[in-house]
């Protein structure tokens, strides 16, 4: 049984970083994801890594800022938020890809989701 539980989100101030994890457990080395949802907006893409931690994608929105790293021996995916704005506030959401030997961006390839972990970054 596949499971995904997200945690590490808050209440932070413009310019301060946050780490959210996600416990996995039900499978093992497939392409892991990070998504976003701000409310009245469609879930976004925000960064994804391979199975083994090499490959990396992240949107553009979050390049330079972001860090997603996964510790395969703890069955847990990281996202590392520096230099936060207020346009980060969403809710986090972590996700499974179907598709092992690909790192994509679209949120149809991805067929586990995690219930989310609220961010919201103050000005």
């Amino acid at each position: 049984q596949v499971q995904l539980v997200e945690s590490g989100g808050g209440l932070v101030q413009t310019g301060n970083s946050l780490r959210l994890s996600c416990a996995a457990s039900g499978f093992t080395f497939n392409t892991m994801g990070w998504f976003r949802q701000a409310p009245g907006k469609e879930r976004e893409f925000v960064a994804a890594v391979n199975w083994n931690g090499i490959i990396t994608y992240y949107a553009d929105s979050v390049k330079g800022r972001f860090t997603i790293s996964r510790d395969n021996a703890k069955n847990t995916l990281y996202l590392q938020m520096n230099s936060l704005k207020p346009e980060d506030t969403a809710v986090y959401y972590c996700a499974r890809s179907s598709v092992r030997l690909r790192v994509g961006r679209l949120a149809n390839e991805y067929d586990y989701w995690g219930q989310g972990t609220q961010v919201t970054v103050s000005s």
